[in-house]
């Protein structure tokens, strides 16, 4: 990078430290530090929402795979179908639980529905899994600045790791929110930039798509990735992605800490259709990256050839090296630095609080009677312990082939279809018992490993959501019935009618702007 492209880097790195700094200053206890005193408004927790999946791994990894991995395509815009689908049951079914049973983390719920081994199960996976996920994003992030700063890959997850740590350990939730926020706008506009960068060195005589029409297409019918391992078809984009949406924006620790950050459900109901909006939107941003690319390769033999012997993810690194102007190459640098932290922070965040809540203090319950202050020290500590073992992870999954978007949600789908039917489970039918729902978790992520392990090649893991989440309800209702402890009953939340007809309305839009996508080609 030139000197110009370094100021801009430095300086937008320093803006985001100094916040996470001296917003860390204020924080004097845990509920601070770890939902914010639950004073965020609605729209701020909505777009934070949204941030999190604007990240590098979206950045680099979509525009990867619609131009340049082995069965890819516009067929990944299938995937943004089911989010608002998804935001219903979270809305009607999960929420009454978490601010009725509220606390750090939402696994509290289930110590007072099930017991403490199904909440230290369920928080023990989700140590596991997000830790891994980190380090996926992390590992991202480092592809481009490998590439842009011309250091090795090793090397550029330790630094990228340990700055993005430092931010982390002090700026709590509240910073987390504030700089996902500014990620959003800044990534947002650096995509759109790139856009107009590859346009205008596409010559005039670049513009024809009709060779790359399997590339083109938006719907995929004729496979359903059951025997054919065709995660990008409709059925398991609709159906897997539901389960998968439910688990990660209502079940999982890291978004659900947002919405226990807001002034109450029903304010934590709008940020989540705030999210349910504005994801399909941001993904017609960066999407359309990978379709410029095809006729920018095209037109461009030597760079074609280029990033042919190197991974798919390298492709968006490689040309912001070569063919993004001075300034512009710092700007989106620093956008993508920004992405990195804010995943991290937000999960490394999350994995205190699953740390201190669910395990610390309760192996430890002298944690639990020190002052304030030093609990925000413990937090911070623990943090701390969270961001090293991600980055370890990082460098553990360096090398591999898939593109990065897809490993983050392989990990993440052997998990979420099991954990968010514990939670159904739980709210749903009052009789299953803990046992149950333990052999019932057990027998769902076993299921899924399976899967993965033995027919990974056949079975789409967009699939293993909804396969997880039946395996484990049905194993946990063929197990002796229990009796649901009367202080985890839980009254639903009115519908927000309005809320859900919107959501339903904008199902449809998605799926008629995909059909005009794909007529207009």
């Amino acid at each position: 990078m030139k000197p110009l492209d370094w100021a801009i880097l430095a300086v937008y790195l320093a803006v985001i430290l100094g916040m996470g700094f001296f917003i860390g200053r204020r924080q004097r206890d845990q509920k601070e530090y770890y939902i914010a005193g639950e004073t965020i408004p609605w729209w701020q927790v909505g777009l934070s929402l949204v941030a999190n999946q604007v990240s590098a791994v979206s950045l680099i990894g979509a525009p990867a795979f619609i131009a340049v991995k082995s069965g890819g395509g516009l067929t990944w815009l299938q995937y943004e179908m089911a989010v608002p689908l998804a935001m219903i049951p979270i809305i009607a079914i999960l929420l009454p639980a978490y601010w009725k049973n509220r606390g750090f983390t939402i696994y509290g719920y289930l110590q007072e529905r099930f017991g403490v081994a199904v909440r230290l199960a369920v928080s023990a996976i989700f140590l596991l899994s997000r830790s891994m996920g980190t380090g996926v994003a992390l590992l991202a992030t480092s592809y481009v600045t490998a590439v842009c700063l011309d250091i090795g890959l090793t090397m550029t997850i330790v630094l990228v790791g340990a700055v993005s740590v430092l931010y982390t350990i002090w700026g709590g939730i509240r910073a987390d929110i504030y700089s996902d926020i500014i990620q959003l706008g800044v990534l947002w506009f650096a995509a759109l930039v790139c856009g107009v960068i590859i346009a205008l060195q596409i010559p005039v005589g670049g513009w024809e798509f009709a060779q790359w029409q399997g590339r083109l297409s938006v719907f995929e019918f004729s496979r359903n990735g059951i025997v054919d391992g065709a995660t990008f078809s409709f059925w398991p984009m609709l159906f897997g992605g539901l389960f998968l949406y439910l688990s990660y924006y209502g079940c999982d620790q890291t978004q659900a800490q947002r919405l226990l950050s807001t002034k109450g459900p029903g304010e934590s109901a709008k940020a989540l259709a705030l999210n349910g909006i504005l994801r399909y939107p941001l993904g017609l941003t960066y999407c359309p990256l990978g379709v410029l690319m095809l006729p920018f390769m095209a037109s461009h033999p030597y760079f074609s050839a280029q990033v042919a012997a190197l991974p798919p993810d390298y492709l968006m690194p490689t040309f912001f090296l070569h063919h993004v102007p001075t300034g512009f190459l710092g700007l989106i640098i620093a956008g993508v630095f920004a992405a990195s932290m804010s995943s991290i922070d937000s999960a490394v965040n999350s994995l205190s609080a699953a740390s201190w809540n669910d395990f610390l203090v309760r192996f430890r319950p002298s944690l639990d009677l020190i002052a304030d202050r030093a609990k925000v020290r413990w937090s911070r500590l623990i943090a701390a312990f969270w961001g090293g073992i991600s980055i370890l992870f990082a460098l553990w999954l360096g090398g591999g082939h898939d593109t990065v978007i897809e490993l983050v949600n392989k990990i993440g789908s052997a998990f979420y279809g099991p954990v968010a039917a514990v939670f159904i489970l739980g709210i749903l039918f009052r009789r299953v018992s803990g046992p149950g729902a333990l052999l019932g978790l057990a027998a769902g992520v076993a299921a899924n490993l399976y899967l993965w392990l033995r027919h990974g090649d056949q079975v789409s893991w967009m699939w293993w959501n909804l396969v997880g989440f039946a395996v484990c309800t049905l194993a946990a209702l063929a197990v002796g019935k229990g009796v649901e402890p009367v202080s985890a009953h839980t009254e639903p939340l009115p519908w927000h009618g309005r809320i859900v007809w919107v959501l339903l309305g904008w199902f449809v839009v998605i799926v008629l702007c995909g059909a005009l996508i794909e007529w207009a080609w």
